[in-house]
């Protein structure tokens, strides 16, 4: 029975990831092929954007860096809570050495399948209050890896939402995803700290981001995107309202300021990927257990502004802003 089971989730699992699933991944780190590799880890994203792309191609880097000869297994979910899950289950029956997981609900999938298998996350806000771990100190478990924001990063996005003479912010999000009610109930206790007003609108699919945004024209002068997986893959959907209507949009990382975002007290994803490669190498290589690893925030937070996004939504940025800020140009 258990052979039938695990070769009907084989099956079903090659039939629904066909399109959404590759060994490649990218090409920033060395690849070799399953009979030839010391270890194969499997690789779960949720999505397909940017962020998460930068910070798979980290976490490759890393193992690369260390060495290791490795075998990809590469999988997205696209947004889908079914396919998910049938990722976390392919890996088991795969027996993979190693899961990455690459999001919230990636490793939410991992957890559930397995307790044994070695799972390291990036991409997550909450690591404790999504119950990965128990605690950033003391992971426990299976599971370690690094979060996708900074203690500091919020608060001091709205610190610069105030100083701007900004009065309002809208928040967008999918309330179905742990890391983004986190992150907007610490939003709305640094915007009342702050004085600056919050609207909020929720979604459950990207194609229902850009109706969202335009339902705030006219409530408020600012927008943040915080790091919701959903929102961030629709992103160019807010951008294109923000341009129109003359509104600032804030995001929370460093890809989306490129993308087109205008400011971000950030950090890069690769950075945070290859930080959860340096575990994974901690783990494989040395043969460390993962609750024995420490769990990490972003090492490094800067303000990034994207001068043309300025430009696009109306924003004069003052000599003291040019002065804090790394200033880009693009999109």
């Amino acid at each position: 029975m258990k052979n039938s089971k695990a070769l009907l989730i084989l099956f079903i699992g090659l039939m629904v990831l066909s399109g959404c699933s590759s060994s490649e991944g990218g090409s920033s780190a060395q690849e070799v092929s399953k009979d030839d590799a010391d270890f194969v880890v499997g690789i779960s994203q949720i999505e397909e954007h940017p962020a998460l792309e930068s910070a798979t191609e980290g976490f490759k880097q890393a193992l690369k860096d260390a060495g290791l000869e490795v075998h990809f297994d590469f999988s997205s979910a696209q947004g889908d809570a079914n396919t998910n899950q049938l990722i976390a289950e392919k890996f088991v029956s795969n027996d993979v050495d190693l899961i990455f997981a690459n999001s919230t609900p990636s490793a939410q999938g991992a957890l559930n399948e397995t307790e044994e298998i070695p799972i390291v996350f990036t991409s997550v806000t909450d690591p404790v209050g999504a119950n990965l771990v128990e605690s950033f100190e003391n992971p426990g478990g299976n599971v370690t890896g690094t979060a996708d924001m900074h203690p500091d990063n919020i608060k001091k996005t709205l610190e610069l939402v105030k100083n701007m003479g900004l009065e309002s912010l809208g928040l967008i999000y999918n309330a179905s995803e742990q890391n983004s009610k986190t992150q907007i109930e610490l939003v709305n206790e640094e915007a009342k700290a702050v004085d600056v007003k919050t609207v909020e609108k929720t979604i459950s699919s990207s194609s229902e981001v850009k109706q969202a945004t335009e339902a705030m024209v006219g409530d408020v002068d600012s927008i943040l995107i915080i790091t919701d997986n959903t929102v961030i893959s629709a992103l160019d959907s807010v951008l294109q309202v923000g341009h129109a209507e003359s509104i600032p949009v804030f995001v929370s990382e460093h890809d989306a300021v490129e993308s087109g975002g205008f400011a971000a007290f950030g950090f890069d994803y690769f950075d945070i990927g290859y930080e959860a490669g340096e575990k994974a190498v901690e783990i494989l290589k040395d043969g460390k257990k993962p609750g024995e690893i420490p769990a990490t925030y972003p090492q490094n937070l800067k303000l990034q502004i994207n001068e043309d996004a300025a430009i696009k939504m109306g924003v004069e940025l003052t000599d003291e802003l040019k002065e804090k800020a790394t200033l880009i140009s693009g999109e």
